[in-house]
Formats: structure tokens, sequence, C-alpha cells
């Protein structure tokens, strides 16, 4: 029988905040399974760039919502929110808490206050937009609504093409068709936001980033592009694998690559952080190399379980 008397947890924040490590030991002490909220750990073999779980991770605890879908198919929040549910049931019927865990906030959002009102695409004028040189398409949204324009991720020629889809669908902002979706709510119990000091943050991304090159980044960016990642306009923007493909175009060299994909995904980071203080009630904890059983505590104290027992460093 499904036991929803164990209310979900909801962790977000910025890539490189701790987010897995702490989901984890989160998940052995209250009984959980985790549900990735990452738009691109659902695709099969987006693995080293995406930092998803080690296979010990993931025996150690049941992970949902990765590798559903291949380089061939297209993923979107409404899949996601269909599948989360799933999952919820799966997990309760199981006596087992859901864990949401990731840096996806769409995902998030889209799962707690259901879809936005924007319409749906329309095959001729995307065709339009995506012929369209990129500086143009900035310069309209830029002029067309100003507030989408300051918090886009405008290196995603995806999101930039499809806002202007809905402003040039509607005749109207696209950020004001957000807005109500974007209501402001107290946080709940079990919303939590984890970050770092920002210097703490940054070395954390740049050792990440240096190890997944170690790992093999480039090889499987090349294996991915042999099963069909450049016709993916969605997994092609994920970030990391989309400068290694320039750099094997011969874009630019390694370590420029390297350089550049730390820069990105700093300025990501950033963006996150952003997104999830404006756009969600979070009850924020930071944690510190310097003190990490504080942060710890405080948040196993808040979920009311067991003194917290630090995992390995």
């Amino acid at each position: 029988m499904e036991n929803d008397s164990l209310p979900p947890i909801f962790l977000a924040g910025p890539t490189a905040a701790g987010k897995s490590a702490l989901a984890l030991e989160l998940s052995e002490r209250l009984g959980g399974e985790i549900i990735s909220v990452d738009s691109m750990q659902v695709y099969q073999g987006l693995d080293i760039g995406t930092a998803k779980p080690s296979p010990d991770d993931r025996r150690r605890v049941r992970h949902h919502l990765m590798d559903v879908v291949t380089l061939r198919e297209s993923f979107d929040a409404a899949q996601f929110v269909r599948l989360a549910g799933l999952a919820v049931q799966d997990i309760r019927r199981r006596g087992r808490r859901p864990i949401f865990c990731g840096g996806t906030g769409l995902y998030f959002k889209a799962y707690l206050e259901g879809l936005g009102p924007a319409p749906p695409g329309d095959a001729k004028l995307r065709a339009e937009l995506e012929a369209t040189p990129m500086p143009r398409l900035l310069e309209e949204l830029e002029q067309r609504d100003p507030a989408a324009f300051q918090v886009m991720d405008r290196q995603n020629p995806r999101r930039v093409i499809r806002a202007l889809e809905v402003i040039r669908l509607t005749g109207r902002p696209f950020s004001a068709q957000r807005a109500a979706w974007f209501a402001v709510r107290q946080p709940a119990a079990g919303m939590i936001g984890l970050t770092r000091p920002m210097g703490e943050l940054a070395q954390r991304i740049h050792l990440r980033v240096d190890e997944m090159f170690r790992r093999g980044l480039v090889a499987e960016t090349e294996s991915l592009l042999a099963q069909g990642l450049a016709g993916n306009p969605t997994a092609m923007q994920a970030l990391g694998y989309r400068q290694v493909v320039e750099h094997l175009r011969g874009q630019r060299g390694l370590a420029e690559t390297i350089e550049l994909i730390k820069i990105r995904t700093r300025q990501f980071a950033k963006r996150q952080l952003t997104w999830f203080r404006r756009q969600m009630n979070l009850e924020w904890f930071t944690l510190s190399a310097t003190s990490p059983a504080l942060g710890w505590a405080e948040i196993l104290e808040r979920l009311k379980a067991d003194p917290p027992k630090l995992p390995p460093s």
C-alpha cells in the first residue's frame, strides 16, 4: 500500500554544491530513494559530463529518472512531471521516502506547481527562428522582453528560440506569461537549498571539470556523436559536451576547451543560484570545507534525522 505519510524532500542548488552526496546520506538515514531532477541525466550515455552517480552509489541507494531516453528521443518538463509522479508512487508503495535532487529549476517548478501556460510549438515559426542568426534573436528578445533577456542563458539557442516563439505566437512577453506560475510561497518542510561560499564553489567546479577530462569526457563525447548526439538539440546544449564537440570540430584546443567549460560552469552555477533564490522558496544551507559537519547537522536536524555521519572526503 502506498505510504503517503512521508512527504518528499526537495534538494536543489547550484552544480558542485554537494547535493548528490547529501541526497545519498539522507536516503540512507530516512529510508529514501532519489529522483534525479536533471534535464541531461535522463539521457543514456551522458554519464561523465553530467556527473551521474557512480554504479556503487546507484547500488547503495536506488535512483530514478536517469537513463530513461536515448539520444534519438526528446525529453521535456511534461515528461518529467509524469515520470516523477510514477516514481513517487513506486517509492511510496515500498514504504520509502522520495528525495528529489538536482539543479534543473524548471523541472522542480513544473512538478510542484504545474506546467506554465505557454502555447505548443509551431514548426514553421520554429524553423524560421532556427534559421535566424543568434545576434538578431538576442536583439529581438532584449527589445521585446528585457526581463527574460536578463535571466536567460543566452548561450543556449534552444531556450532563446523558445522564448521568442512564445512571444511571437501570443504577442505577450515570455516572462509575463510565467509570472503567475512563479508565485511566491512560503518554504515547506523539506524544501532545501544547498550552496557553498562562492570561492569554494568555483574551486569544486574546477576540480570536477578536471576530473571529467581525466575520466575520458572527450572519448565519451566522440562515442555519443556516433550515437546521434549532434541530432538532439536538447542534449547538444549540455554544458561540457557542447564545448567538447566544438573542440572535436577544430574550433579550439583542448586546454582552451577545459578552461572555457570551467568558465561556463561557474556562470551556470551563478544563474542557478539566482533562479532558485527568486523562483523557489527554499530553506538555504551553506556547506563549507572548513566546517563540514555544521551544515549537515543543521539539515539533518531540520529533517528530524539522526546526527550526521559524514561521507568520505
